[in-house]
């Protein structure tokens, strides 16, 4: 789709702020046990990167006393900052004051042994440190700091979706995600970053075959400096993997005309209990493959999903994940399919003020069969949301749900658009993430797994597909 928004890029502040607290106290408190016991602990907080306006941050959690079974920790924000997102814990904050808690996997703490937990947050004029911290009602002040001790993620299901897609007769030709093998026997590499410290580069894989994301592996090589996410490789086997999109229609702001690409650490996230990293598209950042094998082409059957943040949007065109032309310029109608998330309304739009899942299908956003308006495609805005798109011969259907719980919905299933061009289609079969068939990259955006399917799913394999996503727990 053509460009048609400006956008102001994120400032970044020139180097990350780090500062921690090391305090601890040793004293008599009851930690879950019939009888009295020692306790103490050592809290570091250091703030890891910092830009206008927000924050992340890593705490380390030391326990100098006995054994804990469970554990809170409390603090107060000095400035008024919030926390936005967090993982490895679960959090209330009432103003200032925030207790972070356990969740299932790291609940014990050993003596002399440490947990840690990291978030997101925002602030306003300044950000202090914590002044002082209370684990389960002892006031940390000691000194003693341990290594983190390592956590067995649970095992990975039998079945991954593109598993349940080859059972159901479509199997996926083209795997893509930053967070989690999509095949139960996939143990190759998910992406790859490059710092800039040394533009050294490095393939992030899963923890285990069918499993989560390695993320502390992409936190220990990109420790102290900024990692780009390079490559997001193809879990099908047929190389369909997804590298800085090139010029087209419309030039990216890199050198050579290509797009930005995507800060590996700005989307966080948890899957199976354990950090991950989605892609953060900022308007600019796009990623591209002209030049793919097994895709759909013409008007062959074909089905996918995605995973979004579904609070992360704009409305500029076009957060895109899906098939698109081959030399990236608009070459009319019909010469995509591909999922479009956002509230743009120039072409189309569903009920609400959205955003929306829709297709864009070239010189079209569509909700429906009308050209335009759509009633029966609502405004959807999950934290983490499912999107599927699939189209066939004069058929084509759109449907969505919650990626954390539930199933899926169905908001549009019918014939082509009433428009002349897309029915037959001339799909060309390039794939695109993040930016419109023609390299518009005015969009925004958070991707963290996609599938592109041959043949046209049925919807009790996406409702398969759907119940996997809830259970991989993205948090």
């Amino acid at each position: 789709m053509p460009h048609i928004s400006s956008f102001r890029r994120r400032l970044r502040l020139s180097a990350a702020a780090v500062a921690a607290l090391s305090t601890a106290g040793v004293g008599i408190a009851a930690t879950h046990v019939a009888s009295a016991a020692t306790a103490g602990c050592q809290v570091t907080y250091t703030v890891t990167n910092q830009w206008s306006g927000g924050f992340g941050a890593n705490v380390s959690v030391n326990n100098l006393g006995d054994p804990i079974n469970g554990w809170k920790l409390s603090w107060s924000f000095g400035a008024g900052q919030t926390i936005t997102q967090l993982w490895n814990g679960s959090y209330t904050q009432s103003g200032s004051q925030v207790t972070v808690s356990n969740v299932s996997y790291n609940g014990t703490i050993p003596s002399g042994g440490s947990t840690s937990f990291g978030f997101n947050g925002s602030w306003n004029g300044s950000n202090p440190v914590p002044s002082s911290f209370v684990l389960n009602g002892v006031t940390c002040s000691g000194d003693v700091s341990t290594p983190t001790p390592t956590v067995t993620p649970p095992p990975p299901p039998s079945q991954q979706p593109c598993d349940i897609y080859a059972a159901g007769g479509t199997p996926c030709v083209a795997a893509h995600s930053t967070t989690r093998a999509l095949y139960a026997s996939y143990n190759g590499p998910l992406y790859q970053v490059r710092r800039a410290s040394d533009n050294a580069t490095r393939d992030i894989g899963a923890l285990s075959a069918g499993g989560g994301a390695d993320a502390a592996a992409q936190d220990a090589f990109c420790a102290g400096t900024t990692c780009l996410i390079t490559i997001i490789y193809d879990q099908s086997g047929r190389n369909n993997r997804l590298t800085q999109a090139p010029p087209g229609g419309f030039s990216g702001p890199a050198p050579g005309g290509y797009d930005n690409l995507a800060n590996a650490t700005k989307a966080p996230t948890t899957v199976y209990g354990r950090k991950a990293y989605g892609v953060y598209v900022d308007p600019g950042v796009g990623y591209r493959n002209n030049t793919t094998n097994g895709v759909a082409k013409g008007d062959q059957p074909e089905g996918m999903y995605a995973i979004f943040d579904g609070t992360h949007y704009n409305g500029g065109c076009c957060f895109d994940y899906g098939n698109a032309e081959t030399n990236s310029r608009d070459n009319g109608n019909g010469t995509m399919e591909a999922i479009y998330f956002g509230n743009i309304k120039v072409w189309g739009y569903g009920a609400g003020n959205g955003p929306w899942i829709m297709a864009d299908l070239e010189n079209g956003l569509f909700s429906g069969v009308n050209q335009k308006y759509n009633a029966n495609d609502p405004s959807i805005s999950h934290r983490y949301l499912t999107a599927i798109i699939k189209g066939e011969p004069n058929h084509w259907s759109i449907r969505g749900g919650n990626a954390q719980s539930g199933s899926l919905s169905t908001f549009y299933n019918g014939p082509r658009p009433n428009v002349a061009g897309y029915n037959p289609m001339k799909k060309e079969g390039a794939i695109i993430l993040g930016i419109g068939g023609d390299n518009s990259h005015g969009s925004a955006g958070t991707f963290y797994e996609g599938v592109m399917t041959s043949g046209y799913p049925t919807d009790a394999t996406e409702n398969a597909v759907q119940a996997n996503i809830v259970a991989a727990g993205y948090r």
